[in-house]
């Protein structure tokens, strides 16, 4: 006497090569079901993939409407998401909208890998998904927008607009056309300290000091200011 073993689950819902309208039934698409635009295969999700490449002053929004299964949709926005991480930076607005372009892509990532595996039996074969996004090169982009950020900060610092007092300045021009940029304190190219700013360009503006040997004198339109400048020891 044989006992019945029932069979063992697999990952799929279906047995291999069953098709999921009935076995041994021809694929037979289900007008009601949204099957995947790519491989036909059910389930699938109706999401939609972006991507984002940005041309300095220019941009271009990209997207790839679904339904998709499970494995063609990661694919896909694995795909799209790996070129934005170093297409979507280069231009200011670019670099505002990339980040958004890509949480949308996570978002719609979350839904699609709450689907069942792709059931066989359909017309088409389901894309390789790919490596996750942080063992790609393009994962690398990240670090455009980093640095991007660093060289503001760097320039910012070193930007005599954004002189306050106690700052040290460097003139690497000449008194009639001045060069002048912020420096450390305590570094051999330190010339000046900034002992007050006003925001005035009037002979009389850094009369409140009295120790000022020289001022720098800024003016853009209808607004100028004047750094009040003294000599460091030695120099």
């Amino acid at each position: 006497m044989s006992i019945p073993v029932p069979p063992q689950q697999t990952e799929s819902p279906y047995a291999a090569g069953e098709s999921p309208y009935g076995a041994g039934a021809p694929y037979q698409p289900d007008p009601t079901q949204p099957h995947c635009r790519f491989c036909g295969s059910v389930p699938a999700a109706d999401v939609t993939v972006r991507g984002h490449q940005g041309f300095l002053v220019m941009m271009k929004f990209l997207r790839l409407p679904g339904p998709f299964c499970r494995d063609c949709g990661t694919a896909t926005v694995r795909r799209m998401t790996a070129n934005s991480l170093w297409q979507g930076w280069w231009g200011l607005a670019s670099a505002l909208i990339n980040p958004f372009t890509m949480l949308m892509n996570l978002v719609t990532w979350l839904k699609l890998r709450k689907l069942a595996p792709p059931a066989p039996g359909a017309p088409g074969t389901p894309l390789p998904v790919g490596r996750p996004l942080y063992l790609r090169p393009q994962i690398l982009g990240l670090l455009i927008p980093v640095v991007a950020v660093g060289a503001i900060v760097y320039s910012a610092k070193q930007d005599p607009d954004f002189a306050t007092a106690g700052d040290c300045v460097h003139n690497s021009g000449t008194a009639f056309s001045p060069d002048v940029s912020v420096v450390d304190c305590g570094g051999p190219d330190a010339q000046y300290k900034v002992l007050g700013r006003v925001e005035s360009s009037s002979d009389t503006a850094c009369a409140a000091f009295p120790d000022r040997v020289a001022s720098y004198v800024v003016t853009r339109g209808s607004s100028s200011y004047s750094l009040c400048l003294a000599r460091l020891g030695g120099n």
